[in-house]
């Protein structure tokens, strides 16, 4: 449980996206927005892990805000969040083609595909155990990798490693350390934002794992502090070894696995092999998201089904406890929305995956208002705070605080549409698409069945089956 929830948040995000963020924002501005972004996610688990700790259920956060909020929120949430993940996988699959390239350029696209998909269905397909197992290796290795670059790092930058003369780079140079400014900040926000989605697959997990009630508060209690040493630590050195108008930085992506911040750090403290191990490494890194994708989706389905908002037949398990029917369908629409990537320049996948953009957000708002309203519940209904096996901090200041950073992170990640003499009105549609899907599902849901907030002595309490 503690390294798929700190798996979850170490990805492509950290070991490439890292770079264009400290280019965009220099050093001292990439480490303020994932800072602060960090602090948001903390808190966003914590109320998280109050909840699964307590009721541990597959659905998670649908499940609470149809119980805590109303129930067209729950059912929109877990629709939401099964399309999240299930064009994330195609996403992910369309990453490890272009990183097999790197290795086999004139290899078959298909091919790769048709193997990464069947590698994260079957590794779902065999049992929950199988997924855990999976997941805690991938974890292992990205967390190692996170490790040593720290160590290679420091040692450079007091000058023992790599013929590194030693120091700041930016502060050497006599450079800000905020070249972009309030705005440059702003916008690394919201790619920051991006990178840590995934932490919140502890609360899906939980209700499959063991004891919960001991598992959860222990994986959340790791996380505060796993985000802070492993990515205010890792953006700390890549900005004091790099500078931030390095122009290999912009090129930080997944078709430049030769340029990611990882791989010019380790090329420049002498290991030579440093862009094939980091391509390695990135590739179990879409792969493990890949697989947690498919985990999170496919239970999530089952969820919808099993509580009446999608189609009964969803709801088959076979005989190890696996939702096949909705692995399968999770694993077809994943296949489909890669295939629609190869035709049409892309154009159907590419809205899509901007229709999915926001589901994470949306999500973790739908985290934060439940933890409220389940908090204000427990209250209403005289019941003792001693019940719960763990308890958020700082309540309700923190899941407050997330609602508004989301908030503002989702109304904001399009600014740079507006900036500018003519506004790109297609931009603006494609940035902002996921936000009318949302609406139009829940205000239908709400219109069919006439639902309400539930009342806060309604809300049930009462344990899941």
């Amino acid at each position: 449980m503690t390294m798929i929830a700190i798996g979850g948040s170490i990805g492509t995000g950290l070991f490439l996206a890292s770079g264009g963020a400290i280019h965009s924002a220099g050093p001292g501005g990439a480490l303020v927005a994932y800072g602060a972004i960090g602090l948001m996610v903390y808190f966003l688990m914590t109320s998280l892990g109050e909840m699964a700790a307590y009721l541990p259920v597959p659905g998670s956060f649908s499940t609470y805000a149809g119980r805590f909020v109303d129930p067209a929120l729950g059912y929109t949430l877990g629709w939401n969040y099964w399309f999240n993940w299930a064009i994330t996988i195609a996403a992910e699959i369309a990453a490890a083609n272009l990183i097999v390239k790197y290795w086999l350029p004139n290899s078959s696209t298909l091919l790769w595909s048709i193997i990464f998909l069947g590698v994260m269905a079957g590794i779902n397909y065999l049992s929950v155990r199988a997924y855990g197992e999976s997941e805690y290796w991938f974890s292992f290795l990205k967390v190692a990798t996170v490790i040593l670059f720290i160590l290679v790092g420091l040692l450079m930058i007091v000058g023992i490693m790599g013929g590194h003369q030693g120091g700041i780079r930016w502060m050497d140079e006599g450079e800000t350390a905020f070249p972009g400014g309030f705005l440059a900040i702003f916008g690394v926000f919201m790619a920051a934002g991006f990178t840590f989605q995934g932490t919140e697959l502890i609360g899906i997990a939980a209700g499959e794992s063991e004891d919960p009630a001991r598992s959860v508060p222990k994986a959340i209690k790791q996380i505060f502090w796993r985000i802070l040493i492993f990515y205010i630590l890792a953006l700390f050195i890549v900005g004091a070894i790099i500078s931030h108008k390095d122009p290999l930085l912009l090129q930080s992506g997944v078709e430049n696995i030769a340029v990611s911040p990882f791989t010019i750090v380790f090329e420049r403290a002498g290991f030579a092999f440093a862009a094939s191990l980091m391509n390695a490494i990135i590739l179990t890194s879409v792969l493990s998201a890949g697989t947690s994708g498919m985990y999170a989706s496919t239970r999530m389905l089952w969820v919808l089904a099993k509580e009446g908002k999608a189609p009964i037949w969803l709801k088959t398990l076979n005989k190890r406890g696996i939702p096949i029917a909705a692995l399968l369908v999770t694993t077809a629409v994943g296949m489909i929305a890669f295939l629609a990537s190869l035709f049409g320049e892309g154009a159907v996948y590419t809205w899509l995956l901007n229709a999915s953009g926001m589901s994470g957000f949306l999500a973790w708002i739908g985290i934060a208002m439940s933890h409220y309203r389940f908090r204000r519940a427990f209250a209403a209904q005289g019941r003792s705070l001693d019940e719960l096996p763990y308890r958020a901090l700082w309540f309700p200041f923190g899941p407050i605080f997330a609602f508004l950073i989301c908030l503002i992170v989702m109304v904001g990640q399009g600014y740079a549409q507006f900036l500018g003499g003519d506004i790109d009105w297609r931009g603006v549609i494609a940035t902002y698409i996921g936000l009318p899907l949302f609406l139009l599902i829940y205000l239908g849901y709400k219109w069919k069945y006439r639902t309400t907030l539930v009342p806060l002595r309604e809300c049930r309490l009462d344990k899941v089956d």
